[in-house]
């Protein structure tokens, strides 16, 4: 159930939250934060850095880890909802904190109140959980990055959440009035009533159906979807009145799946209202049938939603970067910029185009007399080798089969026969090309190495092993060891055992 206990909150110092802000701040591009940063971060005049992060670590506000590459501190989830918890206390936003009211995947819900006793509803975003752990695909908090922490995630799920919220409270919509926001927290109005999934029956569920589904169209005319619009998100007031919860998952209607979720959202109530109250209709909205008359998508930045030209314009004139260029100047600018490409393009297609051939005519010049002088010094070399040796002179290039008859006629041994050889192998050389490869490195080296490396990998996993667990101070751990090599020198050092 995600127990939360804030008993501890009033017992904890200036100190304590002043060492719980400096690694709140160090994870920002740390994932474990050392004990020397924490410590100068702090900044705490009288020390003791380290033993206030002990103190909260035994009440699970902070945990200590062993990485791969260094040892250090993590904020936990009690750690960052006692930093929340104390910020809207200082704010004056709550006084009190009551019982656990709800749990979902994302989130748990508790039950607060003002200085003045009001009953407020407090909600703590908690992704990360075993059951929700698929947030990139689900949500767009990641946006560009690879990983963040779940803790920074759940702070933008809040925050989108807040502003989803406050939109649709000042356009009139069945929500809960927001109050405040710190980081992963949201504040609001305890709404007194029900989830329509603990409903079993209502007076008139045609009533129920059609205001549902009116609250659909609006939010769509609004330019988002809700997305998530079924009964574990609907709640019944005294009155009976709908009201509309939990908001994170919202999207916009310009979003490339925005009729897919905008179709499953009817379909959820009108399924719920066929199985719990028998009630069917062929009435209900479609996607084609929204009239956009607002912009809230863009006001809140939702997921999917497109800017338009103006507020782009408006943004390059904040930066300083926009300029305004008329329509026909546009166009003339445009046309004598084309006209310059095509222009400069054909010329240089022309240029590219004479060049690539002067230099492919005078590479086949240097190739073939480069091939003719090699092949004929080679088969001057062999006649004169042969003529010393009284033999016959080999061919550079095995001849093809041919037929008794021909063979028969022709002299292999004459120079007209020898020049027609030497012609065909410079036509075989210009067309076919072979690359070869081979290992220099001996088989019996390679697996020497390979062996080598798994041993190294063996012995530095041992070591690993033989690392102190928990909270191990590196200076005991030296002490230790220069205690044990001290012991072993027998008796150099003066003293022995």
């Amino acid at each position: 159930m995600g127990k939360l206990d804030v008993a501890i909150l009033r017992y904890l110092t200036s100190e304590d939250f002043r060492v719980l802000t400096a690694v709140e701040m160090g994870m920002k591009n740390h994932e474990l934060i050392p004990g020397s940063l924490v410590a100068s971060i702090a900044n705490l005049r009288h020390g003791g850095v380290h033993k206030l992060m002990k103190e909260l670590c035994k009440h699970r506000l902070l945990t200590y880890e062993r990485g791969k590459h260094y040892d250090g501190y993590r904020l936990t989830n009690a750690g960052y909802d006692y930093l929340a918890l104390k910020a809207l206390t200082n704010r004056k936003v709550i006084a009190s904190f009551g019982n656990q009211i709800g749990v979902g995947k994302e989130s748990n819900i508790y039950t607060v109140a003002d200085e003045d006793r009001n009953p407020l509803c407090l909600k703590l975003h908690r992704l990360g959980r075993t059951c929700f752990r698929n947030v990139k695909d689900k949500r767009d908090y990641h946006a560009h990055r690879n990983r963040a922490s779940w803790l920074y995630l759940s702070r933008i799920s809040a925050t989108k959440e807040f502003a989803y919220m406050k939109a649709l409270h000042e356009r009139g919509f069945p929500v809960p009035r927001p109050i405040d926001f710190n980081r992963h927290c949201v504040v609001m109005d305890l709404v007194q009533g029900g989830p329509l999934t603990h409903v079993t029956s209502v007076p008139d569920p045609g009533r129920l159906y059609d205001e549902l589904m009116d609250l659909i169209v609006r939010l769509g005319n609004c330019g988002v979807i809700h997305g998530d619009f079924n009964e574990f998100n609907i709640m019944l007031d005294e009155e009976g009145r709908p009201i509309i919860i939990d908001f994170p998952q919202m999207v916009s209607t310009n979003h490339p799946n925005a009729e897919l979720y905008f179709d499953r959202d009817v379909k959820c109530v009108r399924e719920f209202f066929k199985k719990r109250f028998g009630y069917e209709t062929d009435t209900y909205p479609k996607f084609e049938d929204l009239e956009r008359d607002d912009e809230m998508d863009t006001e809140i930045a939702c997921s999917g939603y497109k800017r338009t030209r103006g507020v782009d314009d408006e943004l390059l004139q904040e930066m300083g970067i926009g300029l305004q260029v008329s329509n026909d100047e546009d166009s003339q600018c445009d046309d004598e910029v084309t006209d310059e490409v095509n222009t400069k393009t054909n010329y240089e297609e022309d240029e590219v185009t004479a060049l690539r051939n002067e230099v492919e005519k005078s590479i086949m010049n240097d190739e073939r007399k480069t091939n003719v002088e090699e092949i004929t010094s080679k088969t001057m070399s062999l006649r004169l080798e042969n003529e010393q040796n009284d033999e016959e002179i080999p061919t550079l290039v095995p001849s093809e089969p041919k037929n008794d008859d021909t063979s028969s006629k022709i002299d292999t041994n004459s120079q007209k026969y020898r020049l027609a050889m030497i012609e065909k192998a410079l036509s075989d050389v210009r067309s076919m090309r072979s690359y070869t490869s081979a290992s220099t490195i001996a088989p019996e080296v390679v697996k020497q190495q390979v062996k080598k490396n798994l041993e190294d990998r063996q012995k530095k996993m041992e070591r690993k092993k033989a690392i102190a667990k928990g909270e191990a101070s590196a200076v005991t751990r030296q002490r230790r060891d220069n205690r044990d090599t001290i012991r072993e020198s027998h008796g150099l050092w003066g003293w022995a055992e």
